[in-house]
């Protein structure tokens, strides 16, 4: 049995040096909104000198694109440029394999941190970042579920409320987000709350299949299209007539099939591979990714016209360690499919353990957890540390691998317990002193930060 975890407190009002980005909002006893203090970027050098706009929004996209919420005429700007994404510590500035660069100062960023006013560089443009004394209330859904998605968290909870308006409608959806996060439960999600929910739910996983067979997989073929075609096949776009077609892995698509894609999108109609007839169909299409696809396109290899022909509606599903007050909601859920309710007990110090995990594989590996500790019992959690020892402790390589884990989670956990206990006896070795900390540990301060950013251990002002 897993205890509930008490409601949220208020949150307690921030340094003057210290600005809030995004504050719970709390009525009585629920927490209904989240208050964001708006984001001001202004031109300052470049073709586009003067032009100044005000944003609200999760993420801003930057580049020459008509469809940028930033758009540059700038020559040395990438369509694509970078974005900037509202994180618990201020704002992500995010470059997208620009050609000529994103730079904080004379630093060129892959991706930063930052809390404050602060200029950056993108191309031979010069932006300012200006967070505003303005603020804008998101409201959050009132329930702690969508469908058979879970969440409490604020999150989540605004995940909810992006799919609930959504849901009813014909948009289509793309959902990103790391593996193991539940793209697929969002699509399932959305088709049950929409007026499609009596029609079938088609899912396609685009990187599972090799090219030739992906093709015949979506958009079906005739007898003899190729060899082993002995009769005709109805595609997924055809299957899912007055449903839901959800193309999951979307990023793995080769560029040829991209562009059939775009095709059956702009027709709604499909030809099956060897035909010469094209049928139309009546479908509505979620896709999702874990990859970045702006910066895809930058690469070549993703198509621009594509993406925004996908992303009318774009909901990202946040990873587990930026949401873990969820993590006790989905173990009950677990509990209670695998039947192992009663039969496996979580204390208190066991649950927080879980909580402080990095959880790379997110929900996927959270539940993968629960079923091992169900049939193996408390040797499948994660021990508690013995008395005594530092809580930074650096892995041993082989230690914890779990082959029921994909290779490459695995490997990313274990880096990431790596670079999470470095730089908490890093910042201890040097008093909390960031620049004395990077110096010895010969990082670039700005990556440093970066570091600390990701696993929340930046020193407090």
């Amino acid at each position: 049995m897993v205890k509930p975890p008490a409601p949220a407190p208020a949150p307690a009002p921030a340094p003057d040096d210290e600005p809030l980005h995004t504050v719970q909002v709390v009525r009585g006893d629920a927490l209904v909104a989240l208050r964001r203090r708006r984001l001001r970027i202004e031109v300052l050098k470049g073709a586009d000198k003067k032009l100044r706009k005000d944003f609200d929004l999760d993420r801003i996209s930057i580049g020459t694109h008509e469809r940028c919420d930033l758009c540059l005429s700038e020559a040395t700007v990438s369509r694509q440029h970078c974005e900037i994404a509202l994180v618990a510590g201020g704002y992500a500035i995010r470059d997208l394999e620009s050609t000529n660069g994103t730079f904080v100062g004379d630093v060129r960023v892959k991706e930063v941190v930052v809390d404050r006013e602060t200029k950056l560089r993108v191309g031979d443009a010069t932006l300012r970042l200006l967070p505003l004394d303005e603020t804008v209330e998101l409201p959050l859904a009132t329930h702690t579920s969508f469908g058979p998605l879970l969440g409490r968290s604020p999150a989540m909870r605004r995940v909810f409320e992006s799919m609930r308006k959504i849901a009813p409608s014909e948009a289509t959806v793309l959902l990103t987000g790391e593996s193991g996060t539940g793209k697929e439960v969002a699509a399932r999600a959305i088709h049950e709350g929409s007026a499609r929910a009596r029609g079938p739910l088609v899912v396609v996983d685009c990187g599972a299949l090799p090219g030739n067979l992906i093709e015949s997989e979506l958009f079906g073929h005739v007898r003899g299209a190729f060899t082993g075609a002995v009769k005709d096949r109805v595609g997924a776009f055809e299957a899912a007539s007055g449903g839901t077609v959800f193309l999951d892995e979307l990023g793995e698509l080769p560029l040829e099939l991209q562009t059939r894609l775009l095709g059956v999108l702009e027709r709604r109609a499909v030809t099956p591979l060897g035909g010469t007839q094209s049928r139309p169909v009546d479908v509505r299409v979620i896709a999702a990714t874990n990859r970045d696809l702006r910066r895809e396109i930058n690469r070549g290899a993703f198509r621009e016209d594509l993406f925004f022909r996908l992303a009318v509606v774009t909901i990202e599903l946040p990873p587990l360690r930026q949401r873990r007050e969820d993590i006790r909601l989905y173990i009950e859920k677990f509990l209670d499919e695998l039947g192992a309710r009663g039969a496996l007990t979580l204390d208190e110090p066991t649950l927080e353990r879980l909580e402080a995990q990095p959880w790379p594989g997110n929900v996927r590996e959270l539940r993968n957890l629960v079923a091992r500790a169900a049939a193996l019992g408390d040797e499948a959690l994660p021990e508690a540390p013995a008395p005594g020892a530092a809580e930074a402790t650096l892995p041993a390589v082989g230690s914890g691998i779990d082959v029921a884990v994909p290779f490459k989670t695995a490997k990313q956990a274990l880096i990431d317990d790596f670079e999470r206990a470095y730089c908490q006896r890093l910042l201890e070795a040097h008093d909390n002193n960031i620049t004395r900390a990077a110096r010895a540990a010969e990082l670039d301060r700005v990556y440093l930060l970066r570091v600390l950013d990701k696993y929340g251990l930046r020193p407090k002002r």
